[in-house]
């Protein structure tokens, strides 16, 4: 080993992908704990920490060349020690020069004075910050003012950052790329307009509603925003959870101006319509990924001027539209009036015939059933299928699944139709790579026993009761 090069010896290291090898390995000699230390980019560090300060301060100094690091506090108590805290920050801030990403979470002791000290890191970049209840939005507005090379912020059940002034800032700077807002209860839908031009950057947003705040006043501000948006030009990522979808405002004009989108995720949005997807699409050609989660409660209030079912007028115009559409997932929530959203077989199969579908999803989706899977026989890019509770599947249409050209994962949940005279055209045949069951009453584990080179089985059958 002294006679290696340091290059094919860091070459080596560089190889070792779990910490606790490298520290092992490290430990071996002075010259492979020398040559750790200068290759050591990332560091993630949580309840251990103790004393907390001093301990970064000694990993900083000994990890010159950290520009990644993670401080995790998920499950701490107070009898494992203080958490790291502002002073902690001053450490990070002064000793790690090239800190470019960040991640805190459940640092509870960290308020907006740590905060403005991360504000010194000129090349921090990337900052994650998950449940931080100190910190508000003058915290993050000094971040704005200090770090000129932010591109990615995710704010995570930030419960105190108010005051959106951060938001005004970073549309005239125009330079975030990825924004992740969830469950920040005092930020409203409306707010994201605050962004300005900055939505001509924007690559990825990811916006969450807590669900138990989805109808007070703050998330229904969106409502009054007003119809004229900066063209979303950029945006290639949209996910929406628990949002309100108003037609021609707020989030509803974000959806129309994504004309390179290629990755859609709308999870328990109300009000979403067949327009609002039919005009996505029509601009959106490079869409290669659909996730849909529709909540049922349809009957609400606030929205009586809205038409939030979707129908296949959606599923037709994505067929139509989407030449590229490789995965497209659909669930209908709790599924307890599926008939008043749901798609027919007929749309679903028109989507199947005409997309290269290598990945579809289908939970809770009353029509379909085994003429479904008889349309699945002509899907020649089909590789994973995933059925959750489509109660109309049985072993007839389970057979079927050995004739599917390309298909080498399957996964089925809680369905009461299939039984192991479905699964046994699989067994040995050697087509699957991955066959998952799990809470199918009628399979047993002898059943998927030789159904695919891996198999998950797991029985548990409380939600029937």
């Amino acid at each position: 080993m002294d006679e290696l090069p340091d290059h094919l010896v860091l070459d080596i290291l560089g190889k070792l992908e779990k910490t606790n090898d490298r520290n092992s390995v490290s430990l071996s000699c002075r010259r492979l704990y020398s040559l750790d230390n200068e290759q050591r980019y990332s560091l993630r560090i949580g309840c251990g920490l103790v004393p907390a300060t001093d301990a970064l301060l000694s990993l900083c100094r000994r990890f010159q060349n950290l520009w990644k690091v993670e401080i995790v506090y998920s499950g701490w108590m107070s009898k494992l020690g203080k958490q790291l805290d502002d002073q902690g920050l001053v450490v990070l801030s002064t000793s790690c020069t090239s800190l470019a990403d960040l991640t805190l979470s459940y640092c509870t002791f960290i308020t907006d004075v740590g905060i403005r000290h991360l504000s010194s890191c000129s090349e921090l970049s990337s900052l994650e910050l998950n449940f931080a209840p100190r910190i508000t939005g003058c915290g993050v507005l000094s971040l704005a003012v200090g770090c000129r090379k932010l591109r990615r912020l995710h704010l995570i059940r930030c419960l105190n950052v108010a005051s959106v002034e951060w938001l005004e800032y970073f549309g005239k700077l125009e330079i975030l790329e990825e924004l992740c807002i969830k469950n920040c209860r005092a930020i409203g839908e409306g707010d994201l307009t605050k962004l300005g031009n900055s939505w001509r950057k924007l690559r990825i947003l990811e916006f969450e509603v807590d669900a138990s705040y989805r109808y007070n006043n703050k998330v229904n501000d969106q409502l009054a925003v007003e119809h004229h948006m900066v063209p979303c030009d950029s945006l290639v990522e949209l996910s929406l959870g628990n949002c309100i979808i108003a037609p021609g405002r707020g989030l509803a004009c974000v959806l129309n101006k994504c004309k390179n989108l290629e990755k859609l995720h709308l999870d328990m949005c109300v009000g979403v319509s067949d327009s609002d997807i039919i005009t996505l699409v029509q601009k959106a050609k490079h869409l290669r990924s659909i996730s849909l989660r529709v909540p049922s409660d349809f009957t609400l209030p606030l929205l009586n001027s809205i038409t939030p079912r979707l129908t296949d007028e959606s599923l037709i115009a994505i067929a139509q539209h989407c030449s590229k559409l490789e995965s497209f997932k659909v669930s209908f929530s709790d599924g307890e009036f599926p008939s008043l959203s749901s798609f027919t077989l007929q749309g679903i199969i028109a989507l199947i015939q005409k997309c290269p579908i290598r990945e579809l999803s289908l939970d809770h989706v009353c029509s379909f059933s085994d003429m479904g899977m008889e349309a699945l026989c002509s899907a020649q890019n089909l590789e994973i299928l995933e059925l959750v509770q489509c109660q109309e599947v049985s072993d007839e249409g389970l057979i079927l699944a050995s004739q599917f050209p390309c298909l080498a994962v399957l996964k089925l949940s809680k369905c009461l139709g299939v039984t192991d005279d479905g699964l046994r055209p699989l067994v040995g045949s050697q087509k699957l790579d991955l066959l998952v069951v799990e809470d199918c009453p009628q399979v047993s584990r002898r059943g998927v026993h030789g159904a695919a080179t891996s198999v998950s089985f797991r029985q548990d059958l409380s939600w029937m009761y």
